[in-house]
């Protein structure tokens, strides 16, 4: 019953202690947290520029920690793969990107809802995100990120691991 209480406790705290998400120009958000994907989990992190009342640029970068081994024959190969890794390459990933920040549009000051493009190392792609913050200074985030077009060429069992859809979630800062 004490970690129920606590619980709403902390949680009617947060939503009646909370700051403005966006806030413009000038406005800098870093966000760092865990990254999900088939075939395996790693962390992210990300910041985020202001440069208008609904518009940012910023940059990502994930690092796969956790996958999947590979055995067998990929896409009919001839070669065969045992117990194979993906290399640093293959886990790492940095994009440029640019958000529309919707908190002003939506009417909710406290949450930032952010679509947006991206551009990286592996592919050109989307994201939708939201923040969420408790103080002025901590939040939270999520974020779906999606490939849009992919480069390279499907030739080996690792290619899908930045290629495809992502699910972020983790912590949020205010600098």
């Amino acid at each position: 019953m004490k970690k129920v209480i606590t619980l709403l406790f902390l949680v009617t705290f947060g939503f009646v202690n909370a700051q403005e998400a966006f806030k413009g120009k000038g406005d800098i958000k870093v966000n760092v947290g865990a990254n999900l994907q088939d075939g395996g989990s790693g962390i992210q992190g990300s910041v985020d520029f202001g440069l208008g009342e609904n518009f940012s640029f910023g940059f990502v970068a994930n690092y796969i920690l956790g996958f999947d081994n590979f055995n067998g024959f990929y896409h009919g190969s001839a070669d065969v793969y045992h117990d194979a890794e993906p290399d640093f390459s293959d886990r790492f990933d940095a994009k440029a990107r640019i958000n529309a920040n919707l908190s002003s549009v939506i009417g909710v000051k406290e949450l930032d809802v952010y679509p947006g493009l991206s551009l990286g190392l592996h592919n050109f792609g989307g994201h939708v995100g939201g923040r969420y913050f408790f103080t002025e200074g901590f939040g939270v985030f999520t974020e779906i990120g999606f490939p849009i077009a992919k480069y390279g060429s499907n030739n080996d069992p690792f290619y899908h691991l930045n290629n495809q859809a992502t699910f972020s979630l983790g912590a949020s800062f205010n600098l």
